[in-house]
């Protein structure tokens, strides 16, 4: 994989394909090869794109800081960003799941000149206070030396996932317990970026789908039926739904 260096930060990424460009950010404690290419993603999309994929900042083998200053604010998004001017795109598609979802949407707000079309995957509308709940308690599950004390299911699956996948456990803390600059959906009233959400109709991680698309202009809302946080990107169906979305993006 190369690298480039995004502001002091050393970035890992994937770079395959020829044609029109494609950006795709990954979901916490996974990595580009994990949610992009194990799911099939990568060689989908590299027959008729150029896919850029980053590991992003704490995961894979991208630098993974320990000061949780170091994901504060807007530096996931500009690393993104970073990238596409390292790689040459001045204009992209872009699909996020999960974290990269939130990360793809700071970008549909922050710079919406640079991107096409706009795929928001495995995302939903949460309030301020119960996500700031619930991601205290998947950093205390992350860092705890004793997994056995870890109460509640989701932090207890999230430290049980970032394991698995030999992640580098106080970084993804540092990552969880940052405070990064929210994005309000009204910010994103008047979006004239085509945009997809896209969810598992079982997905319990996130929180409700159909308000984020009232929420966000120039949206469409699929829920790929029987499928949950884990296992929609993999789904045939849901890579259908993409790849027609992202063939009637605007050139």
């Amino acid at each position: 994989m190369p690298e480039f260096d995004s502001n002091g930060t050393r970035i890992h990424f994937e770079d395959r394909g020829v044609g029109d460009p494609i950006v795709l950010v990954h979901g916490f404690a996974s990595n580009a090869r994990n949610n992009w290419g194990v799911t099939g993603w990568l060689d989908l999309l590299a027959r008729h794109h150029r896919v850029i994929a980053l590991d992003c900042r704490g995961h894979g083998l991208s630098a993974k800081q320990h000061d949780r200053a170091e994901y504060e604010g807007t530096a996931m998004e500009d690393d993104v960003i970073r990238l596409m001017d390292h790689a040459g795109v001045d204009r992209a598609l872009l699909q996020g799941y999960s974290m990269g979802g939130r990360i793809s949407m700071g970008l549909l707000a922050r710079h919406p000149e640079r991107f096409r079309a706009v795929v928001l995957g495995g995302v939903g509308m949460t309030g301020d206070a119960t996500d700031s709940k619930r991601r205290a308690a998947i950093t205390s599950a992350l860092l705890t030396d004793d997994p056995s004390l870890i109460k509640g299911e989701t932090p207890r699956l999230f430290r049980q996932f970032a394991e698995l996948n030999k992640n580098d456990l106080k970084a993804l803390g540092a990552c969880m317990s940052a405070d990064r600059s929210p994005i309000d959906p009204s910010a994103l009233s008047n979006n004239q970026v085509p945009t997809l959400i896209i969810i598992g109709s079982k997905d319990n991680l996130v929180g409700g789908a159909p308000p984020l698309k009232n929420a966000i202009k120039n949206s469409r809302l699929i829920e790929i039926e029987g499928r949950d946080h884990l296992s929609a990107p993999g789904d045939n169906r849901y890579k259908e739904a993409v790849m027609e979305f992202l063939r009637s993006a605007p050139a």
